[in-house]
């Protein structure tokens, strides 16, 4: 039986959405997508090559203030070749949070490496640098400039921070964390177009970052994703990987290594570059909506929202609503949301908590499992404070 406490709840989300959408995400279109599309459609270039790919680079770049970028398939994909370029492989163990998409970890399985778990925070949903520290000062022992678990003898050079939900999370305590440890940092990003860590765009504080472009993110390109980086290097080879590493010529097929056909398409780029320049509008009008749930919710002490992190700014993706008392539970409130047509969500189950990772070496991760149990979605569309 439904609690009143909870009928609050539902009254207070219809009370947001009105008449806006009450799918979880998706995407508004409301620019030049259809113009760029037929332009992109007349110059009989859909696929790989086109001016609208290196022009959504560009306009990534600008955006980010990031000096070099590649636009990919999916954000899989990048973090993949990120991997792949960084050598990492079967020797290898690859630490990220274990609230994230499975994608991120299903990356680190492509390379035949193992995920290793760390626990999050509760403030962020990001990697916790206190538990972090803690977990490396007791696993790693240092061997020619490497860090070694010493439990399984795998080396450990890469940890994935990410930014769940849009949110920023502390990459700067976890960057310097993986300095005294030679760990290379790669910020998976792919939710937080737009989210900046004080005034630096999240995914630029670190070796890489990945951002994603699928049909269900802040704005879309039907699919599709950009690394960014410093490092001209490190991009210019992701570039020539993702082409299956073909080699130059006007004519002649001619490969250096085992290649992939991960490149964005002209076609995806062009609804891209019609969304980004309606970017700031769409950041807005999704901030709207937490504003607005913030407002419903300030005064009902059995729930509370994520909020961004101080000096941070997010873009509020999805919008989290965290269950504070013990009788409203997460499953019969997202039940009856659903009969109510409103789609919301839980978080993703913690992925140390998956079989398919079983075997997989993780920390104790009480917060991220506590987080799970108590936290849902909300609908977050950028139409809902459309008016």
């Amino acid at each position: 039986m439904i609690l009143k406490e909870e009928k609050i709840i539902i009254n207070k989300i219809k009370k947001v959405i009105a008449s806006g959408s009450k799918k979880l995400h998706e995407p508004i279109f409301f620019g030049n997508e259809k113009k760029y599309l037929a332009e992109c459609i007349k110059s009989s270039y859909v696929s790989s090559v086109g001016r609208f790919v290196n022009k959504f680079e560009k306009k990534l770049c600008k955006f980010t203030k990031s000096p070099h970028s590649v636009a990919l398939v999916n954000a899989t994909s990048a973090i993949h070749l990120i991997l792949r370029c960084l050598n990492i492989s079967k020797n290898d163990e690859v630490l990220i949070p274990s609230i994230t998409f499975v994608a991120t970890a299903n990356a680190i399985r492509y390379c035949q490496a193992q995920p290793n778990f760390i626990d999050v925070e509760k403030r962020t949903f990001g990697i916790c640098p206190i538990k972090l520290e803690k977990y490396l000062k007791k696993i790693i022992i240092k061997k020619g400039g490497q860090s070694i678990n010493k439990f399984t003898k795998k080396r450990i050079k890469v940890l994935i921070a990410v930014h769940v939900f849009g949110m920023p999370c502390n990459i700067k305590s976890i960057n310097q964390i993986c300095k005294k440890y030679n760990i290379k940092v790669i910020e998976d990003a792919a939710e937080a177009i737009g989210s900046f860590y004080k005034n630096s765009h999240l995914g630029t504080n670190s070796l890489a970052g990945v951002i994603s472009f699928n049909g269900n993110k802040t704005i879309t390109a039907g699919n599709g994703a950009i690394i960014l980086s410093k490092n001209k290097t490190l991009i210019q080879k992701i570039r020539h990987l993702s082409t299956q590493a073909k080699k130059k010529h006007k004519w002649e097929y001619d490969h250096d290594a085992v290649g992939y056909n991960y490149r964005l398409s002209n076609i995806n780029a062009a609804i891209g570059c019609a969304q980004i320049e309606k970017i700031k509008k769409i950041i807005s009008l999704k901030r709207k909506n937490f504003y607005s749930y913030q407002k419903e919710f300030k005064d009902f002490k059995y729930v509370k929202l994520l909020k961004e992190p101080k000096q941070c700014k997010s873009n509020f993706w999805l919008i989290s609503l965290i269950i504070e008392k013990k009788n409203i539970k997460k499953n019969r409130l997202l039940s009856e949301l659903h009969k109510h047509g409103i789609y919301s969500r839980p978080i993703w189950k913690p992925l140390h908590s998956l079989k398919i990772f079983k075997m997989c070496k993780k920390d104790k991760c009480e917060n991220a499992e506590e987080i799970y149990n108590k936290t849902i979605n909300l609908p977050s569309s950028p139409n809902i404070s459309l008016k």
